[in-house]
């Protein structure tokens, strides 16, 4: 327990460029999960809701603040903060594969995460939509659990199809 308290993870940049942009979460990270959902839309319009983040407070009501570095769009290593709750997030998107992947990192109150999102078409035209992520830093633990992340990540994933299927 005393190891994934001090656990920080690697740096940032290391965590985006061999992880993030590798398809991959930081598996040695104390704090991770996993959740997935049918989405009963096409991938195109789960797509275009991942694929906004300035829009994302018009489904996640936790979500403000959103501001996205250059042309406001989702590219790769293009950086955006947004505020999700209390926390302030800075992050930079390391995988845009459109109807694929969407895959960022980034750093709130001295943890570092990687948060990935899988979309697949079904034969059917629903969307198995897919999220993982992981998270670290020195004493993260005190605040934060597995427990927690996966909570809001089943959250997200509810909110993200309630717009889906409701557009």
């Amino acid at each position: 327990m005393f190891q994934e308290m001090r656990y920080r993870g690697p740096s940032l940049d290391e965590l985006h460029e061999n992880y993030a942009k590798q398809h991959r979460i930081d598996e040695a990270a104390p704090i991770r999960s996993t959740h997935e959902v049918v989405i009963n839309a096409p991938v195109e319009r789960v797509w275009a809701l991942l694929a906004d983040p300035a829009g994302w407070s018009a489904f996640a009501p936790a979500i403000h603040d959103v501001h996205i570095a250059g042309a406001g769009t989702a590219a790769v290593d293009s950086r955006f903060t947004w505020v999700n709750g209390k926390a302030k997030i800075a992050s930079r998107f390391a995988v845009v594969e459109p109807l694929r992947e969407i895959t960022w990192t980034g750093t709130a109150m001295g943890s570092r995460a990687v948060h990935r999102h899988l979309l697949a078409p079904c034969a059917d035209g629903t969307t198995l939509l897919r999220t993982e992520e992981s998270m670290a830093g020195t004493l993260l633990g005190l605040v934060y659990n597995k427990a927690k992340l996966h909570a809001e990540l089943t959250r997200w994933l509810d909110l993200v199809k309630t717009a889906a299927e409701q557009s």
